[in-house]
């Protein structure tokens, strides 16, 4: 998925009510939109370098959005909204290895009433899930915060077995270089039971990290689960 524009370095002074965030940018402070609901956990020290893309469209109330934050040498996507257009690049061009023989992809499958998933591919159904906490070297995990509706998305992936779909959660890694992932157990340990009755029962969980540039992210390679 390559950017429209170049993105602009600059450096983080702070992120605030959720989805701001000010940035210097040469020795001008930016308001930028911070499009990421999670507590976003060890991304938001101040002076750390960020990218920020610009969109010049008049209808936007801000003009600039957080894209990337640099932590402890590794880039770090932090724009969710992406994450499905990074997947779906890799699943039209083939980059993810346990869907490269699909014919149909389907995104935002409206699975019931309540509930759609990112992508249905033939029968795999495919739950996308954007991964930035590393917290220990060369560990990317998941969540950064209690997530109740990943809970529910998981009973929905075992429910869809009996109804002879084939499930499939993508931890989408967009922490430069990092080789292994796990489940961060210490911060939702009731997404972690899911997580393990889920893999028992059926649905299948895979980890690739991504490429990062000012210019394009998109997916790399498959990295290693680890359950602990």
């Amino acid at each position: 998925m390559k950017f429209t524009n170049t993105l602009i370095n600059g450096k983080l002074i702070k992120r605030y009510k959720r989805f701001f965030a000010d940035i210097k940018v040469n020795n001008t402070t930016v308001i930028a939109h911070c499009p990421n609901t999670g507590s976003m956990l060890g991304l938001l020290d101040k002076d750390n370098q960020v990218w920020i893309s610009k969109n010049d469209d008049p209808k936007r109330k801000l003009k600039f959005t957080l894209e990337m934050i640099k932590v402890q040498n590794s880039i770090i996507g932090v724009n969710t909204h992406r994450a499905n257009r990074i997947v779906e690049h890799g699943l039209k061009n083939k980059l993810i290895n346990e869907f490269k023989n699909v014919k149909n992809i389907k995104p935002e499958f409206k699975y019931s009433d309540d509930t759609r998933f990112d992508f249905l591919c033939d029968k795999k159904i495919l739950e996308v899930k954007n991964v930035t906490l590393v917290r220990k070297h060369n560990f990317a995990e998941f969540p950064d915060a209690v997530t109740t509706r990943g809970t529910k998305h998981l009973n929905k992936l075992i429910e869809s077995i009996d109804k002879n779909y084939e499930p499939y959660v993508l931890f989408l890694t967009q922490i430069q270089g990092i080789n292994n992932f796990r489940i961060a157990k210490d911060i939702d340990n009731d997404y972690y039971q899911n997580y393990l009755k889920a893999k028992k029962t059926g649905v299948k969980f895979l980890a690739y990290r991504c490429h990062l540039s000012s210019k394009e992210i998109k997916i790399e390679k498959k990295i290693k689960i680890v359950d602990e």
